[in-house]
């Protein structure tokens, strides 16, 4: 009988350890590094997606990403301007996993000549995508945000949030709930105001709807920007539209790069940013009161997977001098989003628990795990010391 139990005894341990190994090999965590094939420089913008999770992960500047793989789950790495590539979990290391991608990019863009004017074709892809989008929909999304003060980082802010967008084409509407977020600094009271450029409550509806894209869609814009369309390189799907200011145009404009499926009619990336040419004609012109702009750059990227469509990620960043009563003082605001999980179905909630707020500066900080270590994007080591900087301000 006392050998019967003691073998018992081991035929338990045996079992415990299995079922423990089997957990451990289920969740597993890992990072990985993706540089460019031919350069060995690090890859920022790759979508990573962890197939069986259909976690969504943005790789930093630093070409990091960091994960965890649930059992055996393949990861795909995808990329506009870059050979799509899948790579599975058990040729994974822990650390130092560093990927390469090649470039797709093999050959010049080739004008194409269109019967179209560039801006009609862009007014039918804005148009088309807005009645693409999954809508209602549900994304899980990472924020975060810097705010830098007269040169000096002073406030950070992250969270882990949910949208859901309902409404229609014409009127899009997103409610929040806030997972957990944490917030860190002191900005002055006078300047507070000026945090809420990023508006959290009509940021969705301002990316559904192409709000950035708006002075390219005015008939007048013909005649203070040059449109062009081209190829892009070896990706025949895709086409570039360009709109760049005039020589003779007037006023603070922005240059425009949008990514699109010429195939599918849809938008994939717009990007922005003041024109170099159109700032120095401006320069000098500061207004009282007025947030007189010195920097600006906007970049949101939208995937196509199956039937969905739906924004992936944003990065906002703004510069720009204000004249207050007593001093002129400068702000820059950069803010980052990425949708970490995407689905179809609406959540349930209690009117008092939708956030309701500009931005989560406000919030209390309400952290129950270490979510920003999988957060979709891991900060880079330079942001990293730029946070423990602020935090140990308060």
């Amino acid at each position: 009988l006392r050998h019967k139990s003691l073998l018992m005894k081991r035929i338990l341990l045996v079992f415990l350890l299995l079922v423990s190994s089997c957990v451990l090999a289920q969740k597993i965590e890992r990072t990985l590094i993706i540089k460019d094939m031919d350069s060995q420089l690090p890859l920022e913008d790759v979508t990573v997606l962890v197939a069986k999770t259909k976690q969504i992960l943005i790789s930093n500047k630093e070409g990091e990403v960091s994960f965890i793989v649930n059992g055996n789950s393949n990861i795909q790495l995808s990329h506009p301007s870059y050979v799509s590539m899948t790579v599975r979990p058990a040729t994974l290391k822990q650390n130092g996993n560093i990927i390469y991608l090649k470039s797709s990019l093999n050959k010049l863009d080739e004008l194409v000549v269109t019967r179209q004017h560039p801006q009609k074709i862009l007014k039918s892809l804005v148009a088309n995508s807005i009645k693409k989008f999954n809508v209602p929909a549900r994304l899980k999304v990472y924020c975060r945000e810097f705010f830098k003060l007269n040169g000096v980082y002073s406030y950070y802010t992250d969270g882990l949030l949910n949208f859901q967008i309902v409404g229609d084409q014409k009127k899009l509407n997103s409610t929040i709930l806030v997972e957990q977020n944490r917030s860190f600094g002191v900005v002055e009271e006078e300047v507070s105001a000026d945090l809420l450029g990023y508006n959290l409550n009509n940021i969705m509806e301002n990316y559904y709807t192409f709000k950035y894209l708006a002075p390219l869609l005015d008939p007048k814009a013909k005649d203070s920007y040059y449109f062009l369309v081209r190829s892009y390189s070896e990706n025949d799907a895709y086409y570039v539209l360009t709109a760049t200011p005039l020589d003779n145009s007037k006023g603070l404009l922005d240059e425009f790069k949008i990514i699109y499926d010429n195939q599918k009619n849809l938008i994939i990336e717009v990007s922005s940013k003041i024109s170099e040419i159109s700032l120095a004609r401006n320069s000098g012109k500061a207004v009282k009161g007025a947030k007189n702009i010195y920097m600006s750059n906007v970049k949101t990227t939208y995937r196509v997977e199956e039937a969905n469509y739906f924004l992936v990620s944003s990065k906002e960043e703004i510069g720009f001098e204000k004249m207050y009563k007593k001093e002129t003082k400068n702000i820059e605001v950069r803010n980052y989003l990425v949708t970490t999980n995407f689905s179809n179905q609406n959540y349930t909630y209690l009117e008092p628990q939708v956030f309701k707020d500009k931005s989560l500066i406000n919030k209390g900080n309400s952290i129950l795990t270490n979510y920003w270590d999988f957060s979709g994007l891991a900060a880079t080591d330079e942001e990293q010391r730029i946070i423990a900087i602020i935090e140990k301000k308060m």
